[in-house]
């Protein structure tokens, strides 16, 4: 297993927001986690993702106890290891497509030769070879999302999260977002996890998982 979470527990006050969660994804395996607002869902993402620490129970990332590193070595476990999309791209408007998604790659180290060479490919591969000195204003809300879904490949994560990935787009575009994460799966074994009120890109996924005040639940 990629991601192996055991009783995982978190609180925000008196309000105990998950309740013993036991989660687990293998290898190259695309899974939805679905629930209505305040289940607890993008709570859950946070803690896989190493945004967050839980109260209580354990959490193994690619063979990583996340829980018991330092916090520079968790930053760069999770700059290296982790990718994030979210539903507002966040991309840095004083910077074109290209010097977006090279930043995580600088923050880790890399090249600015090596940083440039691995950008230009995964823009070139979303199908933004030739938008990639636009910056953020000047592209669609999709085009956006390509970058910010590059952005966060380009340290070759073992897992890429994703919250919400496809909430602000039009039909169309939506439905182009859902099938590029399969497109990434197939061309680079990617594991995927998704917290996603779409039902269609849900049904896409390779298990659906659904929440229910802080625990999963069967539908």
């Amino acid at each position: 297993m990629i991601i192996e979470a055991k009783g995982i527990e978190k609180s925000f006050g008196d309000l105990k927001v998950l309740k013993g969660i036991d989660f687990q994804v293998g290898k190259s395996e695309v899974v939805s986690i679905m629930g209505a607002s305040g289940a607890g869902k993008s709570t859950l993402l946070q803690i896989l993702g190493t945004l967050s620490t839980p109260d209580a129970g354990s959490l193994e990332i690619d063979g990583t106890d996340v829980l018991h590193l330092g916090g520079k070595e968790l930053s760069a476990f999770r700059n290296r290891r982790i990718g994030f999309v979210f539903q507002f791209h966040h991309l840095l408007p004083e910077f074109n497509a290209l010097e977006n998604v090279m930043i995580p790659a600088f923050i880790a180290g890399r090249t600015d030769r090596d940083a440039k060479t691995a950008a230009t490919t995964l823009l070139k591969e979303m199908g933004l070879g030739e938008r990639m000195d636009h910056k953020p204003s000047e592209l669609s809300g999709g085009e956006q999302q390509r970058v910010a879904i590059a952005r966060a490949l380009v340290n070759e994560p073992a897992i890429l999260f994703a919250d919400e990935p496809s909430g602000n787009l039009d039909t169309k575009t939506k439905a182009e977002i859902h099938q590029l994460f399969f497109d990434l799966r197939e061309r680079h074994g990617q594991t995927i996890v998704i917290v996603t009120h779409d039902p269609e890109l849900a049904a896409m996924c390779d298990r659906s998982l659904f929440m229910r005040d802080g625990l999963f639940v069967e539908e």
